[in-house]
């Protein structure tokens, strides 16, 4: 039986082994989301948020934004509560 390898289907994310086998090239998908300036830029003002609210590393809270940053909220201290994490998943975006 001969090994078929193709990369590069659908996401560009997803590597086929032979017949059944399908592996996730996690090196690409780092690539493409983790290490773009959008997502630097993200995760860089979720942090300042969590520093500006005292939150350590493990704390299970999370730093809810009043007015979300994707609708044009800031980091302000005034558009910033702590609140556990159901919480702020069940909020959403909204």
């Amino acid at each position: 039986m001969t090994r078929l390898e193709i990369v590069g289907l659908c996401s560009g994310s997803l590597k086929i082994v032979g017949a059944f086998e399908m592996k996730k090239d996690y090196k690409e998908i780092y690539k493409k989301y983790h290490a773009s300036p959008d997502a630097i830029k993200k995760r860089s003002m979720r942090n300042k948020a969590r520093r500006l609210m005292n939150l350590k590393v493990g704390d299970e809270r999370e730093v809810d934004h009043k007015n979300p940053l994707s609708k044009g909220g800031t980091n302000n201290k005034r558009n910033l509560r702590v609140v556990t994490r159901a919480t702020n998943r069940k909020k959403g975006a909204k």
